[in-house]
């Protein structure tokens, strides 16, 4: 994984405050009928983690960032959380069911990530993605990310041999935020973690500009933050 990727383990507790969890549709679609053993790959502060298991599931956590993982433990201590990245697995060949991989993917080296995952699966198993995007058609999400400098884009998704054909699949949801929780999920972001705090401060007080003056949020205590939950899978061949 990257170094940018990284760059969150200093505001971990600002990440796990703002940043939304997945809808439980999209998580049903990734998991493979049958599947125990899963492992959440940048797992990050546990926001994937912690609804997998909820399901009583057996979840690994693998986070590359150490004040994520120790955010991460603090809210659930009871998930093995391991440090490791994507293209260096810290698991034994044929050890997980699924690995799913939230909002993380885009940060790996696919040559190395597909075959290490490849690794660790069972024959017929599964690798899931997913991103959380913020839903641009409405006019203040775009205004939002303007300000951000990070207007949301399709994450790449194919993921190649030896996996079989990656399905894709989109789930629109909203989540209720209100201002605080907006600021964490702006602050949380890498583009604004890598400012000086002037700058980042700048940023803010837009975010907060924007939520006084926009007519679709003036006067609100909480406003709806539309989302399109991107997801795809791809099994391995069974043997």
């Amino acid at each position: 994984m990257s170094d940018r990727a990284t760059s969150f383990g200093p505001v971990a507790t600002v990440y796990e405050r703002g940043r939304p969890p997945y809808p439980a549709e999209a998580v049903d679609w990734l998991l493979p009928v049958g599947a125990t053993r899963i492992v959440d790959l940048g797992a990050g502060t546990g926001k994937l983690t912690r609804q997998l298991a909820g399901r009583g599931l057996d979840v690994t956590a693998v986070e590359p960032s150490a004040g994520m993982r120790a955010e991460l433990s603090r809210v659930l201590p009871g998930v093995p959380t391991l440090a490791g990245t994507a293209e260096d697995l810290p698991l034994p060949d044929h050890s997980a069911d699924a690995v799913l991989c939230a909002q993380a993917w885009h940060w790996v080296d696919p040559g190395r990530a597909v075959p290490e995952v490849a690794r660790v699966l069972s024959p017929g198993g599964r690798l899931g993605l997913i991103w959380n995007l913020r839903d641009e058609r409405e006019d203040w999400v775009r205004r939002l990310g303007e300000i951000i400098n990070s207007p949301e884009q399709y994450r790449q998704s194919e993921l190649g041999t030896p996996f079989g054909p990656a399905e894709t699949r989109d789930f629109g949801w909203t989540h209720q935020i209100g201002l605080d929780r907006l600021l964490d999920l702006v602050a949380s972001r890498s583009y604004v973690i890598l400012l000086d705090a002037a700058d980042r401060a700048a940023v803010l007080d837009r975010v907060r500009h924007l939520t006084a003056t926009h007519p679709d949020l003036a006067g609100r205590d909480t406003f709806p933050l539309p989302y399109i939950t991107q997801c795809a899978r791809a099994d391995l061949p069974q043997r």
